[in-house]
């Protein structure tokens, strides 16, 4: 069992895009693990609908746009100590990512977010010698014709987190990402409520179901724990065997 610690001894955590879906599944799961976490959102309406959700009753929830260089940096330099970093903001344009404009909206979110977090982490998990736990996709190992920004922008966060990894070893920061397969979150209702769309993801996972946000959740718990003191560079699929078919 684990010993019961003043609050201002634990380990602090924050899940940036965690306010909904996978990433507040993660920020719950990190709490009820024994740390302390903080929960960002990037408008009013997702930080005040989290701040009304009970399952998020001891998340911290603060407001973070992952594009303003100067938020992050504001919001990192007010903690006390940092433990463990997970990103979790994401967008997906379905359909207009073939404009340029949209593409770079996207990258800009996805990619250069996640970098821009890290880096204004960096110190303070050095200082901890913490993890990052970055969000990749399946679509980092294959195209998508529809979301051509959304792939490119997680084929990106997998080849950055394995930089990364290298890159901040010397400060004992370890740097790995998951890679969610389908999961039921709002993001994926319409392919959910769709027969043959769902009908054909299901028949390709090997598992035979539609994961859930606390299937990638544990998972990170798992990457932020000492039990994987000796894990970096990883990018770990979630995804009921998808891509091994």
């Amino acid at each position: 069992m684990m010993k019961r610690m003043k609050k201002d001894t634990l380990p602090l955590a924050v899940v940036v895009g965690g306010t909904s879906g996978i990433g507040a599944a993660i920020a719950q799961a990190l709490q009820a693990s024994g740390r302390e976490v903080i929960a960002t959102g990037a408008t009013d309406g997702e930080v005040q609908r989290a701040v009304n959700d009970p399952a998020m009753q001891h998340v911290q929830v603060r407001q973070l746009d992952v594009r303003n260089n100067e938020a992050i940096e504001s919001l990192f330099a007010e903690l006390p100590r940092l433990d463990v970093l997970v990103n979790c903001a994401g967008v997906i344009r379905r359909g207009a990512e073939l404009d340029p404009a949209v593409f770079a909206e996207v990258l800009d979110i996805n990619l250069n977010g996640t970098m821009r977090c890290c880096t204004a982490a960096r110190p303070l998990l050095a200082q901890s010698r913490g993890c990052i736990i970055n969000t990749a996709s399946m679509l980092s190992f294959f195209g998508g014709g529809l979301v051509p920004a959304y792939s490119a922008s997680k084929g990106g966060v997998a080849q950055l987190t394995k930089s990364l990894a290298i890159a901040y070893a010397a400060e004992g920061i370890r740097v790995n990402a998951v890679a969610p397969g389908w999961i039921a979150t709002p993001l994926t209702q319409a392919l959910q409520d769709d027969p043959e769309r769902s009908g054909a993801i299901l028949g390709r996972t090997p598992l035979g179901r539609w994961g859930k946000p606390d299937d990638v959740a544990d998972p990170v718990v798992f990457l932020a724990s000492h039990a994987a003191r000796f894990i970096t560079g990883v990018i770990l699929p979630v995804d009921g065997g998808y891509l091994i078919q």
